[in-house]
């Protein structure tokens, strides 16, 4: 049985057009003709297969490969094996990514589960909802009083969309994602299980009478061609609004509380933890796994390492990391030195188990 693929195959393609597709240059233009039918790793690819390298860490996959033809920079050709043809690319892995793109748009973007086309029968939408032509509900879902909902959006199944809630034109709401309170703009991915909206974590501690909650009273905005990781949660702010910047990218499993402000073209990877009343820049990256206490500011451009715990105000343009946070030179620097003592205070390495 044939391995099941879940997007559209492409059609056979020539190296010439692919390579005229991205502006790459076939080292023997003998070989134009050759088809091409599929994609993908150096260690899978077969002869109609289209791969790429960039990385000498996979300069064994690339010796082995059964690869037909292959991105590749003029720095690293020698090393392609003969029987795989190249196509010098200044960047292999760009290259690489604007043909799957072309060919694999259907992954680019969730549609519909359910292949629908307007309201499923079983889809609840109260009736001062608004939703303009074009939108896709699918079964389950449950959209309440005075929603709006712009054309081209898709709303997942079992999907819920609280009251008086804005989404924009061309955005898509995976399954079973919650939202309430919430402004949303155009072409923004939401994949499933998202809760966004929801009240922040505000309590007066420790009084006589327990943990005194505070109302959270502030919305979620959301701006035009941001993508939000399955999984993750949004606060709504407690008094100001939790804001994220157009264009931010946000991946799986990320916590974000209240009154945080994110910034335009942020990338934030899986499993962050962002305390509330953050504010974040522009451009700012944050690996998997950062935590940042409350109340800081993170400057435009700022990179934190992996694993990071930020208990401190980061500059612009900032690259930090440790526990707690630093900048990456200095920690650097810190852990070669308590390596050292280590080495010193047990030379040979009796301590060790």
């Amino acid at each position: 049985m044939a391995q099941p693929s879940f997007f559209q195959k492409p059609p056979p393609v020539t190296l010439a057009e692919i390579a005229a597709s991205v502006q790459a240059q076939l080292a023997d233009p003998s070989q134009g003709g050759r088809q091409i039918r599929g994609l993908a790793s150096l260690d899978e690819a077969g002869p109609m297969h289209l791969t790429f390298f960039d990385n000498l860490k996979y300069s064994d996959q690339l010796a082995l490969t059964r690869a037909g033809a292959c991105f590749v920079s003029e720095r690293f050709e020698k090393r392609v094996p003969s029987h795989v043809v190249v196509l010098r690319a200044a960047q292999p892995f760009r290259a690489f990514v604007k043909v799957a793109r072309e060919w694999h748009s259907d992954a680019l973007r969730p549609q519909s589960w359910f292949g629908m086309e307007g309201i499923a029968p079983s889809a609840i939408i109260d009736p001062s909802a608004r939703l303009e032509d074009g939108v896709v509900v699918d079964p389950l879902a449950v959209i309440g009083a005075d929603v709006e909902i712009g054309a081209g959006t898709v709303i997942g199944a079992a999907a819920v969309i609280g009251p008086g809630v804005k989404i924009g034109r061309d955005c898509n709401v995976g399954a079973h994602c919650a939202i309430q309170a919430a402004m949303i703009g155009n072409n923004v991915l939401i994949h499933p299980g998202c809760s966004i909206g929801q009240d922040g974590f505000g309590f007066v501690f420790f009084g006589p009478d327990g943990h005194l909650k505070v109302p959270q009273t502030g919305r979620v905005l959301i701006q035009n061609d941001v993508e939000v990781g399955a999984g993750t949660t949004i606060d709504r702010g407690s008094l100001r609004d939790t804001v994220i910047g157009e264009g931010t990218k946000i991946d799986n499993q990320v916590q974000i509380g209240h009154n945080v402000t994110i910034g335009r073209h942020c990338l934030l990877a899986a499993q962050i933890g962002l305390a509330g009343s953050l504010t974040i820049g522009d451009n700012v990256a944050l690996g998997a796994k950062v935590g940042i206490n409350n109340h800081l500011k993170i400057g435009d451009g700022a990179q934190v390492t992996a694993m990071s715990a930020v208990k401190d105000d980061i500059p612009a343009n900032g690259r930090w990391g440790g526990h707690f946070a630093k900048p990456t030179k200095q920690w650097f620097r810190e852990i070669v030195a308590v390596e050292r003592l280590v080495r010193d205070a047990d030379p040979k390495g009796e301590g060790q188990e």
